[in-house]
């Protein structure tokens, strides 16, 4: 679906947390970013891929890795998502959906048998300069940690 592939530089953001902080991509810059989009708070494989980056987030920033999930959400049911499963990192709300059509994966998505548009579950490491290393366009929610990690070995 993303017309962004590993090697391009990738697009600046800024948006606001569930707690109304501001967050831009800057704010990353020298370290590795897991930027991962999801299609929405509370649902089982939106759920099982945040436990899974939850349960694994001392490894992952072991191994030199930071966290920001984003959805067109509200602030207020990230804030609700995150206190529900006790998530270390921070969800971006981009309900306008800006920072989610900069990374081109909102489109039409099958669901039970209808098309209609959505986020497509994407996941992009960004390296500390800013660019584009890894792409996951197929995100396994139960096991996202190992897919990354993997990646790097």
């Amino acid at each position: 679906m993303t017309h962004l592939q590993e090697g391009d530089k990738a697009p600046g953001f800024k948006g606001v947390d569930q707690e109304g902080n501001t967050i831009q991509l800057s704010d990353y810059k020298g370290k590795k970013l897991v930027l991962y989009f999801y299609p929405k708070d509370n649902t089982p494989g939106c759920t099982n891929e945040a436990c899974n980056l939850r349960d694994n987030y001392e490894e992952l920033q072991k191994q030199g890795f930071e966290i920001l999930g984003v959805s067109a959400d509200s602030e207020k049911k990230h804030q609700n998502f995150i206190n529900k499963y006790d998530l270390p990192f921070p969800l971006l709300a981009d309900t306008e959906k800006e920072v989610i059509e900069q990374y081109g994966i909102w489109g039409p998505k099958k669901f039970m048998g209808k098309v209609k548009d959505g986020i497509h579950r994407t996941t992009f490491v960004i390296d500390e300069e800013g660019k584009i290393e890894k792409v996951f366009k197929k995100v396994k929610t139960k096991d996202h940690t190992n897919q990354i990690l993997e990646a790097y070995k």
